[in-house]
């Protein structure tokens, strides 16, 4: 994978830019950084409760799923009350969610974020009554309760003062699970890894490189996905075995991209980006990008063959500044770096490159952000 160019352009263009370079050193990674065992992942949890103890910031009465709520709740402890009575100051109803992490078992904890549903003003000093918290197949696998810190405040009558957010917070370790998802990882003697960047010459490489440890035990399925059988001897220790996977040094490969954010003027490239001949105008500004072959012929009675290079300059020109001459290279880098030097804004160089690629001469994909 070769280096990563930013240009960081929010209203002025920065220093001069370096051009691209690939270093095969830095661009080594281990293979559990780029991809993950498919079948460890989370699970998102959800519940409806109450959250009570406000002082007098809770749901109006017009708030009517509140009142509502607190009826049942006190049916089921066999309290009967007259719901047209009742008032909700000092009750809100939330909406609870959390994560379910992988591999977690029952007794364990987790952490929920608590979010006020009615027309509560705030939720700070509150307790969360017991919420279960239900899985997108129905099944409840935690229950939550207990007091609620909301990282913020409210204060003041008639004039008020309110910092953050008083109608969202936090249970710390507020979630007890009760039912853990069942993890069967490579008891079958097979395991799937999946790329975060899905790529052909990524998955290839990473099959590779497995293969080149432990013999041909891994196919690239897909771009995403590389199929791995377990070996015999790591059956009972399929964790010691996707550990050392995790480990093995892999070069990903991207394809040429720039990003583009107009609003920050932020553009992002890689150094494998390039682009064709090509000139540009731009109001005063011009800019010519030309290659040049070049034959180079081996010594008389010599077995060499003749070689035809190919060179390139950029040349940018602007009615009131010097000609800059680039060294050769086709590289899209240079062309931002002679911009920077002459002094465009951000957005001339969107444009630029913008239309650039609408001629057909920028070889990567440019998106807009």
């Amino acid at each position: 994978m070769k280096k990563f160019i930013a240009l960081l352009m929010a209203g002025a263009f920065a220093a001069s830019l370096l051009p691209g370079t690939a270093s095969a050193d830095s661009a080594v990674t281990r293979i559990k950084d780029i991809a993950r065992v498919q079948g460890v992942r989370s699970n998102q949890l959800m519940g409806y409760g109450l959250v009570v103890g406000l002082n007098g910031t809770g749901d109006s009465n017009k708030s009517t799923e509140t009142i509502q709520s607190i009826v049942n709740m006190l049916k089921s402890y066999g309290v009967s009350v007259n719901q047209s009575t009742l008032k909700a100051d000092n009750v809100a109803a939330v909406m609870v969610t959390a994560t379910l992490p992988p591999f977690v078992r029952e007794g364990d904890t987790i952490d929920v974020t608590v979010s006020s549903l009615g027309d509560a003003d705030s939720i700070q000093g509150g307790t969360l009554l017991q919420t279960p918290l239900r899985a997108g197949n129905g099944n409840v696998y935690a229950v939550a309760q207990g007091a609620v810190s909301t990282g913020g405040f409210m204060a003041g009558r008639g004039s008020t003062a309110t910092k953050n957010f008083p109608t969202v917070g936090m249970t710390p370790n507020g979630a007890i699970v009760e039912r853990t998802v069942e993890d069967d990882l490579g008891t079958d003697g097979s395991l799937s890894l999946s790329l975060s960047n899905p790529d052909f010459t990524t998955a290839s490489r990473i099959a590779s490189a497995i293969n080149s440890q432990y013999g041909g035990i891994a196919k690239a399925a897909n771009p995403g996905r590389i199929d791995i059988s377990v070996p015999a001897y790591y059956r009972n220790n399929v964790v010691g075995f996707v550990s050392s996977i995790e480990e093995l040094p892999v070069m990903p490969d991207h394809a040429a991209k720039i990003v583009v954010n107009e609003r920050t003027g932020t553009i992002v490239m890689g150094g494998d980006v390039s682009v064709d001949e090509v000139a540009i105008t731009q109001g005063g500004l011009s800019i010519k990008v030309q290659k040049n072959r070049n034959a180079s012929q081996p010594d008389p009675f010599s077995y060499g063959t003749t070689i035809v290079t190919r060179n390139t300059d950029v040349k940018v020109k602007e009615d009131k500044a010097s000609t800059i001459v680039l060294p050769a290279t086709a590289n899209i880098s240079d062309i931002v770096g002679a911009l920077n030097a002459v002094g465009a804004t951000p957005r001339d160089t969107i444009s630029i490159l913008q239309a650039i690629k609408a001629s057909g001469a920028l070889h990567a994909e440019l998106q807009i952000i």
